[in-house]
């Protein structure tokens, strides 16, 4: 494991299938990448960026997301989301996060993630 410090960046890059559409997954009527998509891929990068700096056992979850939805992008198009970890509090990690389609701006706003046990949450949620 290794220190676990603001300034860590992560990327996640993936093409907008059908299955990712406002359409498909009901939060719109338009064929064009869905924002809870858009903000999956947000999730996902920070997740994977800080995840190896993590103890055995933990890894985190969701807690806040303020995001923009900027632009449309259409199925097919790639998408890059970017996460980069600009605070540690205690357990609460703050990172600011985009999506891009090329040069496009599509995506922007804060996330932050809580460091939890997994076993201990797992209980928790069957409890």
């Amino acid at each position: 494991m290794s220190e676990l410090a603001a300034g860590l960046t992560c990327e996640l890059k993936r093409e907008v299938r059908p299955d990712m559409s406002a359409r498909h997954l009901g939060s719109g009527s338009v064929g064009v990448m869905a924002t809870p998509a858009m903000i999956a891929m947000m999730e996902g990068a920070a997740t994977r960026c800080v995840q190896e700096h993590l103890a055995q056992g933990q890894t985190t979850v969701g807690y806040i997301v303020n995001i923009r939805h900027l632009a449309p992008t259409p199925i097919g198009a790639e998408v890059v989301a970017m996460a980069r970890l600009v605070d540690i509090d205690g357990r609460k990690l703050k990172f600011r996060v985009e999506a891009h389609e090329g040069d496009k701006l599509v995506g922007e706003g804060e996330h932050v993630r809580v460091i939890i046990d997994a076993d201990s949450f797992l209980k928790q949620s069957t409890a």
